[in-house]
């Protein structure tokens, strides 16, 4: 991890302007926050792994955020990357235990993007789908309107694959991946989420034609420090709330809101599995243990890992 300048490009400071970590930390960071420390660096490898690393010497609620990622990793160790400054790239270690059960931890990625998209709604009016079981979406159009200077928003209040497409598949152009979810247990009974979001690129700079951003799909605002204030207070709320349950999907209204959000329901998709497998069917549920049931021509079946390809109508 480096604090050091961050590469130029071709975005000027006011087109692409950094984070204000000061305001940031006065706005988030308060007694009784869940955020416990926030830091913006200009660049670094992966703001997963570097908190994976020091989670040993960090509270609950520490935060990380890199204006730059130079090795960010998806699910199954995929890479990808942005343009400094374009997007929000960050992680918080999270410490479930002892109120939520282990067992109950599978529900963070999903809880996150429940956060992720609230905070999203409220603050760039956008509204962001959840494609199971880490993928954020979003609505882009055919000819969409390319990002122009951020403009600063009222603050909002506290809410309550990069794939190629193949043969069968649902073409660009419609719903486009903007961010995904990774999250990663440490060495000390830690778990670390981590938020990759495309925010102000444009069509030229995407790294495949399935790929989106908030400014393609008409954000009102792309400031990237409002919009990382409303997604942190909604994820403060959620997680709050999950782990006053002890991590109860139903009572916490998580299994509730991911499934009024997730796009992958009511579809025919096929999971690709663990081993090489797959198997097709319409995406029916999240069950309580946050797996994607399909029913399948040899029944139901629950998902708890795996990539889904949402499939084109017959």
């Amino acid at each position: 991890m480096t604090s050091s300048d961050v590469p130029e490009n071709r975005w000027s400071d006011l087109e692409r302007p950094p984070l204000n970590a000061t305001a940031l930390r006065r706005a988030l960071v308060r007694p009784e926050s869940l955020w416990t420390s926030l830091d913006v660096v200009a660049t670094t490898g992966s703001t997963n792994s570097d908190l994976v690393g020091r989670a040993a010497g960090l509270d609950e609620g520490a935060v990380l955020v890199a204006e730059e990622q130079t090795a960010a990793r998806g699910r199954l160790d995929r890479t990808w990357s942005a343009p400094a400054r374009s997007g929000l790239f960050f992680s918080v270690l999270l410490r479930p235990a002892p109120r939520v059960p282990v067992e109950r931890w599978g529900w963070l990625p999903l809880l996150t993007g429940v956060a992720v998209a609230t905070g999203l709604s409220r603050a760039a009016g956008v509204d962001t789908a959840l494609k199971w079981p880490n993928d954020l979406l979003v609505t882009v159009p055919e000819n969409p309107k390319e990002p122009k200077e951020p403009k600063e928003p009222k603050e909002p209040e506290d809410p309550k694959d990069s794939d190629g497409l193949r043969p069968g598949e649902a073409p660009s152009g419609a719903e486009r991946k903007a961010g995904g979810i990774l999250a990663e247990r440490t060495a000390d009974g830690a778990v670390v989420v981590g938020v990759g979001l495309n925010v102000s690129l444009r069509t030229e700079e995407l790294p495949v034609p399935t790929a989106g951003s908030l400014a393609l799909a008409g954000a009102v605002s792309t400031d990237r420090d409002p919009l990382l204030r409303a997604v942190l207070r909604s994820l403060e709320q959620w997680y709050g709330e999950w782990r006053a349950a002890e991590g109860d999907p139903a009572a916490s209204r998580l299994q509730e809101a991911y499934a009024a959000g997730c796009s992958t329901l009511g579809r025919t998709v096929r999971a690709e599995l663990p081993g090489g497998t797959s198997m097709t069917g319409e995406a029916v549920a999240v069950d309580s243990d946050g797996r994607l049931v399909l029913a399948t021509e040899d029944g139901v079946q629950p998902v708890g890992a795996g990539d889904i390809v949402h499939l084109r109508p017959v």
